[in-house]
């Protein structure tokens, strides 16, 4: 092989040992976990999450990456915002704008983990099966990690079928429930209307099934239609 054809080589060679390495070196980088986010952005972001999360049931843990550009750059007037509604569950992005100039927004990832309890199913639950205590079981882990609908006090129980099969040890979720109708349509019930210093006891027939919990339409003597919250005693009551 001629000096200049081996010159040629070797260089072609050197080149791709550098593009290989400047691969493995971007692959690491991706590859390497999440740094925490640190200096004066982290107490805005934090603060703004924790008011999003207050009415979440269960006690949220927060985390929040720095951005893969380093720490955010100095703002006077930082907030902090959750672009297009997205949910607060699990791993979500966080608008971060500088309302002062120079003017700029940046994002920056966040994991949310909501710690509570929820319901699953101690044994097999057939459908159609009316639950009971012994039906399920309660369990503490992350509610961010469930499906929305997941059963989370145990009041959510009851007086509910299984619409379908609920495996054992699967979350129950209030989607595979039903209420057990608790008055039948054409049954009379008790109305009770609710207003400022009096109480007004009448009586109606349910126009149509209803369980404990649901809102139920009555007829009532005069022909009227009301609608009101069925209670578990069969009562339906109404708030003027």
């Amino acid at each position: 092989m001629n000096k200049p054809i081996r010159q040629a080589l070797q260089g072609a060679f050197a080149g791709a040992r550098a593009v290989l390495l400047a691969l493995a070196v971007q692959a690491g980088a991706h590859g390497a976990a999440p740094v925490p986010l640190t200096g004066y952005a982290r107490p805005v972001i934090e603060q703004f999450l924790a008011s999003q999360t207050a009415g979440l049931p269960g006690k949220a843990q927060i985390s929040i990456d720095a951005p893969l550009s380093g720490n955010l750059p100095p703002c006077d007037a930082l907030e902090a915002f959750l672009p297009g509604g997205a949910p607060l569950r699990g791993r979500v992005s966080v608008g971060v704008r500088c309302n002062a100039d120079p003017r700029w927004t940046r994002y920056v990832q966040a994991r949310i983990a909501v710690m509570g309890t929820y319901h699953a199913a101690a044994r097999q639950i057939e459908a159609g099966q009316a639950l009971s205590a012994a039906d399920t079981v309660a369990r503490e882990g992350d509610l961010a990690a469930l499906p929305a609908s997941v059963v989370v006090d145990a009041s959510q129980l009851a007086g509910q079928v299984a619409l379908n099969r609920i495996a054992v040890g699967a979350p129950v979720r209030r989607d595979q429930l039903r209420g057990v109708p608790l008055v039948q349509q054409g049954q009379t019930l008790k109305v009770l209307s609710r207003g400022p210093g009096f109480v007004v006891s009448t009586e109606g027939k349910a126009m149509a099934s209803a369980a404990a919990g649901a809102r139920v339409q009555v007829r009532m003597q005069g022909g009227q239609l009301v609608t009101g919250m069925l209670g578990a005693d069969g009562v339906v009551e109404r708030v003027n």
